[in-house]
């Protein structure tokens, strides 16, 4: 596990490169939307961890209003994310610009999701290990797990709920692909992702903005 093999390596790189192409129109016109809906700039930029908990920036739409401070993690109805923010997030185009960073190879197409370096140092022990894998653009736990919003306590309780509660699934999850990442696998959790996109989904909890 970690590195991701020759196979998927080309798939990543024919499905970033042709996605960015083809979409481009469309990241115009989000870039549009960002810079109209709020002050700031229109690609959030923020230090992840890739393979071997190296750190990384990975890029984004801005979703949030800047100079508002709160908790790493944001849930469903954070008073943060400004209304288009909501769309973006509920349909993840305002993921998009991260096929740069699969372009890059600091992300592949199915993988664990890249956790920030804050909340990576809270990770239990054994579960560090899954920093040591490649993050992932998609992958089961984001399938499985994104529609996931009950959270008891204040927003204060968010982080910790995030680390003591959701990593351990999210984890475990992933670990039914991260056994086996063939390249039939990865075609696999696409396609189950593309189903899910098109079927709606309620926001869900995310590390970071």
């Amino acid at each position: 596990m970690g590195a991701i093999s020759t196979g998927r390596r080309a798939l990543d790189l024919v499905v970033a490169l042709t996605a960015l192409v083809l979409l481009w129109p469309v990241l115009l016109g989000l870039a549009l939307v960002v810079r109209l809906s709020s002050p700031g700039p229109v690609i959030f930029r923020q230090q992840r961890l890739t393979r071997g908990h190296a750190a990384f920036t990975m890029y984004k739409f801005r979703t949030m209003r800047v100079g508002v401070g709160g908790p790493e993690v944001t849930r469903a109805g954070d008073s943060r994310v400004t209304g288009p923010g909501r769309l973006m997030r509920r349909t993840s185009l305002d993921e998009l610009p991260q096929l740069i960073n699969v372009l890059r190879g600091q992300m592949t197409l199915v993988g664990p999701r890249p956790e920030t370096p804050a909340l990576a140092a809270k990770y239990p022990a054994a579960l560090q290990w899954v920093l040591d894998e490649t993050p992932g653009l998609t992958g089961p736990a984001q399938i499985t797990l994104r529609d996931d919003v009950t959270i008891s306590g204040s927003a204060d309780d968010v982080e910790q709920w995030y680390i003591e509660r959701l990593v351990p699934r999210r984890v475990a999850a992933d670990l039914t692909f991260l056994c086996r990442p063939t390249l039939l696998a990865t075609l696999h959790v696409i396609a189950m992702t593309v189903r899910y996109l098109l079927r709606g989904r309620r926001p869900g909890i995310r590390a970071g903005a």
